[in-house]
């Protein structure tokens, strides 16, 4: 167990098959003015599927606001925004991501999130840089 994280290999290429079906991988800002930071979600009208993927990951599931109960069944989605939980899960799961943007995201950031993230979160002016271009090319995938 990583993190509090324990996934076996077949569990890897589960969860990487659900992410690419029904998940994103991207990076979100978890208050206003700050830096963004790695995210994975997956939404779904499943909750048992996405418990079932909570107990893997220690995400969080929401439910979403239902407008039309009589048309629409009701839909949750799973977040995992710490940022260790997702630096492991996505090292887990990028050998098994079959989209191409999921998978190129993925591996941006195992191999360049850290790099650009000052553990005290404080930036100088060369350091900012490398943050602001790091985002930059991420959303180009």
């Amino acid at each position: 167990m990583i993190g509090g994280i324990k996934i076996k290999d077949w569990e890897s290429a589960y969860l990487a098959g659900i992410v690419d079906g029904e998940g994103s991988v991207t990076l979100t800002r978890m208050h206003e003015g700050e830096h963004r930071r790695p995210c994975i979600t997956i939404s779904s009208t499943d909750i048992e599927l996405l418990k079932y993927i909570q107990t893997l990951t220690n995400g969080y599931i929401i439910t979403k606001k239902n407008y039309n109960p009589e048309k629409h069944k009701d839909s949750y989605t799973l977040s995992i925004k710490n940022k260790e939980c997702v630096l492991i899960i996505l090292r887990k799961i990028s050998p098994y991501l079959r989209v191409d943007q999921k998978r190129m995201r993925a591996l941006h950031i195992i191999n360049n999130y850290e790099k650009v993230t000052p553990r005290n979160g404080k930036y100088n002016a060369e350091s900012l840089k490398r943050k602001l271009l790091f985002e930059e090319e991420f959303f180009q995938f």
